[in-house]
């Protein structure tokens, strides 16, 4: 992206040295009676030999230019990537219908650590417990909450670390998931409260193996198998709200859980680990404060300035920016699953020239939460 900038900025000085070469052309008075007569003078101007030999000799350095470009690009391109992390060798579930690199309910937290090594981080989520993140440079990336005894009650991925008894893996047809699984569930009963699940398609919800289990769908990859959520039952019925009362330490996890699933799925897509920006990230957060706040929903604000605007009030240096809103998932996976399912914001996770990214999640009043996510390169 930058080689293709700086050759259009060459093409763009060449086109201005060009003017200013046939400046007199320009500036001395003639009597043109229609546009073919001017068009004659310059033809005849461009043919003078010192013109010519101008122009030669700039066509020559421009050449010069974008071959050493070339060859400059070239050798970025043969510069070592990020080395490859070994990806676990998955076994079938010894007691569970499903497992995350090789790592089943109910598991201890030392034999997640002895697969995984440590986490990378640890966050709040909307179960009052933290999803711990484990990856390689985001690569073998899966995170996994623990209960009191510091048993795993909770895992999910994004990446290709699902093993089934069923055969169930990513990139395995949604038919063939309902095939396996039987029928989604509509909703889950919590004591006297019956929860309605969404039905768009997008994911499906199974009850096996005293838990939830939640597989996403890629819907721009025919429907298939992205992502899943294996959620303890005690743990989800210990959740007796739809929404999760709001706290700062949720609202900075779902900030940190967005951007880890991000990266997550631009490293298993090929694209590139974005770093972190606190600045940003405060941009964001305005954003999404002054949505739940006022109660709308959109990328222009109340005053009319766009993500660029705001980004440029904050003294955001970017060359190229873009910002990806949501509104009322339960929670940063369920905001994630549903961007990536939309094209355009797809398109902003995926966008190979962006560096960097702050989130910004606010909630309303009835603890809905809002998400902004703020991409730029320098």
């Amino acid at each position: 992206m930058e080689l293709y900038i700086v050759k259009k900025l060459l093409l763009l000085i060449v086109l201005i040295a060009a003017a200013y070469i046939t400046k007199p052309l320009w500036i001395e008075q003639v009597e043109a009676s229609s546009l073919g007569s001017i068009m004659d003078k310059f033809q005849k101007f461009k043919e003078r030999d010192d013109v010519q030999g101008a122009i030669d000799g700039l066509d020559q350095g421009m050449q010069s230019l974008l071959t050493k470009l070339d060859d400059l690009k070239e050798s970025k391109d043969k510069e070592p990537k990020e080395s490859q992390a070994e990806k676990p060798a998955l076994t079938t579930p010894s007691s569970d219908t499903f497992s995350v690199h090789n790592i089943e309910l109910g598991a201890g937290k030392k034999e997640v650590e002895k697969q995984a090594g440590d986490a990378q981080r640890h966050s709040m989520n909307e179960y009052g417990v933290e999803w711990f993140a484990y990856h390689d440079h985001y690569q073998n990336f899966f995170m996994a909450s623990y209960d009191d005894n510091g048993k795993v009650n909770g895992l999910y991925t994004n990446q290709d670390l699902i093993a089934s008894t069923t055969g169930i893996k990513i990139g395995a047809s949604k038919e063939d998931v309902r095939n396996e699984m039987g029928k989604p569930l509509e909703h889950i009963r919590k004591g006297m409260t019956l929860f309605q699940l969404q039905t768009d398609g997008e994911h499906d919800v199974f009850e096996v193996d005293d838990s939830y289990v939640t597989i996403f769908y890629d819907k721009h990859e025919n429907n298939t198998v992205t992502a899943i959520q294996v959620i303890d039952s005690g743990l989800e019925n210990e959740k007796k709200d739809y929404y999760t009362k709001a706290s700062a330490s949720m609202k900075e996890g779902f900030e940190y859980q967005l951007f880890d699933l991000t990266n997550a799925i631009r490293v298993r897509m090929g694209e590139s680990v974005l770093t972190w920006d606190d600045h940003v990230r405060e941009t964001a957060r305005k954003h999404s404060d002054d949505m739940a706040e006022n109660n709308y929903f959109s990328h222009t604000n109340l005053d009319g300035e766009s993500p660029f605007d705001r980004m440029a009030d904050d003294q955001v240096a970017f060359r190229t920016a873009g910002e990806n809103l949501a509104y009322g998932q339960l929670s940063s996976i369920f905001a994630h699953e549903g961007l990536m399912n939309s094209m355009g914001h797809r398109e902003n996770i995926l966008q190979s020239h962006y560096e960097y990214l702050g989130v910004g999640v606010s909630f309303n009043e009835k603890a809905q939460p809002y998400y902004t996510e703020n991409f730029f390169s320098e």
